[in-house]
């Protein structure tokens, strides 16, 4: 069986219009799905140019496939199952700048390329004092912003146009914290007024929420889709079908990048938070709240948690009674978005792991339940039972009294360590700002009613909390 090569393409290989920091499976499925689609329909007629942002990558098994990979979209969808594939031809080549840095500072050169798009995670968009433009020559490791700056720079030296730059990165206003970074930089190595100018005023920066559940290479059945397919891919990457892209900033860019002719869920807005705190609440809260409780019912996935009658309630109430009355949006528009994210959470082809949904639970829950539960406290004066007894779960897995290990950052898990097995572990924890941002004992009853569910888990364990819970009102 041949590997996917050149031979497989039926699209022309148009000219490069993007640079793309990251390879990884969410922007391959992501932003290269979309490019694809474009393409298609002859509304784009651009390609991509990945960067590699870290000196190990995948760049090398792109090649080998001369950048192509198949998608495999598989999902519900409106109430539709969907199960399709196509081979994403969007990319036209790759560059390790760690290896050939002449290469990437060569796409600054290139008047075709308009748009930049970034996903180097939560943590890659920070700024290191120690990073230099000689370090960045010899191919050392350096940050994202560090590399783009000198990119920019190069760019700028050559009195070309501005990008279009648009990072992907979780993180909230993801472009305002890109331009800092490549600001500090530009005063770090003494760039120069004109180009912190012309940072400011020929580039844009974007802010972004982005939205779509990747789980990835589909491990488990590559041998039998190889076989099906005719052809061998290991770059394949699986994706549900829904995706939502909110783009914080100038609508021009819905001119540059035409995804809503291409039928793609684009929206382009002035403000995005709505949409970053819907994603939050609705989406990320109810997981936040699923994956101690369901696991210490021996639950394993979010699947599993849905197909379950009496924890589906208990994630469904907890959606519509404690957190949609309480966020700052339409109801209408949030219980429609709330059909469709537990439409998401059914999903029978993603096996989303609640031990995976468990890293970093703490500053989880600290960003997205403790902001509703809080809203909820203040609209009707009593404690969110289902929020609570999700805190109650993590302060006994936190407190070493499960089989889980905590999977969290270095710093919490070693509060956590030192606090566990203490007489007053509850409060200790509660009360500790540095876990949660503040002291969450100020707030009335909390304290006693996390108590009463942690010692209610000793005795009863989750489910039948949850069912009890499920049988009130």
């Amino acid at each position: 069986m041949d590997r996917l090569n050149n031979s497989f393409r039926k699209l022309p290989q148009y000219p490069n219009k993007v640079i793309q920091f990251g390879e990884g499976n969410f922007l391959r499925a992501f932003i290269d799905w979309q490019i694809h689609q474009m393409n298609k329909q002859g509304l784009f007629k651009g390609g991509v140019q990945i960067v590699q942002p870290l000196p190990q990558g995948r760049i090398k098994e792109l090649d080998e496939q001369d950048d192509l990979y198949t998608v495999l979209l598989e999902g519900i969808l409106d109430g539709k199952k969907i199960q399709s594939h196509e081979i994403i031809e969007s990319i036209n080549g790759t560059v390790n700048p760690y290896t050939d840095y002449d290469k990437y500072l060569a796409l600054a050169e290139d008047d075709n390329i308009e748009v930049i798009f970034s996903n180097t995670t939560e943590a890659g968009i920070e700024f290191v004092p120690e990073d230099t433009l000689e370090a960045l020559k010899k191919g050392e490791k350096s940050s994202y912003p560090a590399k783009l700056t000198a990119l920019l720079y190069h760019r700028f030296e050559l009195g070309k146009k501005g990008f279009h730059i648009i990072p992907c990165e979780l993180i909230n206003h993801n472009g305002d914290a890109l331009k800092k970074a490549i600001l500090q930089y530009a005063d770090l190595w003494k760039l120069g007024q004109d180009f912190v100018d012309w940072i400011n005023n020929d580039n844009k920066f974007y802010s972004t929420l982005v939205d779509r559940i990747v789980p990835g290479y589909p491990r488990d059945r590559a041998a039998d889709l190889e076989k099906e397919w005719g052809y061998k891919d290991q770059n394949m990457v699986k994706t549900e079908p829904f995706l939502i892209f909110v783009i914080e900033g100038d609508k021009e860019i819905e001119k540059v990048l035409p995804l809503k002719e291409a039928g793609i869920n684009l929206v382009v807005t002035d403000d995005m938070q709505p949409y970053r705190n819907r994603k939050v609440s609705i989406l990320n809260g109810p997981h936040t709240t699923m994956s101690p409780i369901g696991r210490l019912a021996g639950l394993e996935t979010v699947g599993q948690v849905m197909a379950d009658k009496d924890f589906y309630k208990f994630i469904d109430d907890e959606m519509h009674k404690e957190i949609i009355p309480v966020v700052p949006l339409p109801k209408e528009e949030l219980d429609s978005y709330a059909k469709g994210i537990q439409e998401r959470f059914e999903n029978p082809y993603v096996k989303h792991q609640l031990s995976a949904l468990a890293l970093n639970s703490i500053s989880k829950y600290a960003a997205r339940l403790l902001p509703n539960y809080k809203r909820y406290y203040a609209k009707y004066n009593k404690l969110p039972e289902r929020m609570t007894l999700a805190l109650a779960a993590y302060m006994w897995i936190y407190n070493g009294k499960s089989e889980f290990e905590i999977n969290d950052t270095a710093d919490v898990a070693a509060g956590f360590k030192k606090i566990q097995g203490d007489d007053n572990f509850i409060h200790e924890a509660l009360s500790n700002p540095e876990f949660w941002g503040e002291d969450l004992t100020k707030i009335p009853g909390l304290e006693d009613l996390v108590t009463k569910y942690y010692n209610e888990i000793a005795e009863k364990g989750t489910r039948a909390i949850v069912q009890e819970i499920n049988a009130e009102e």
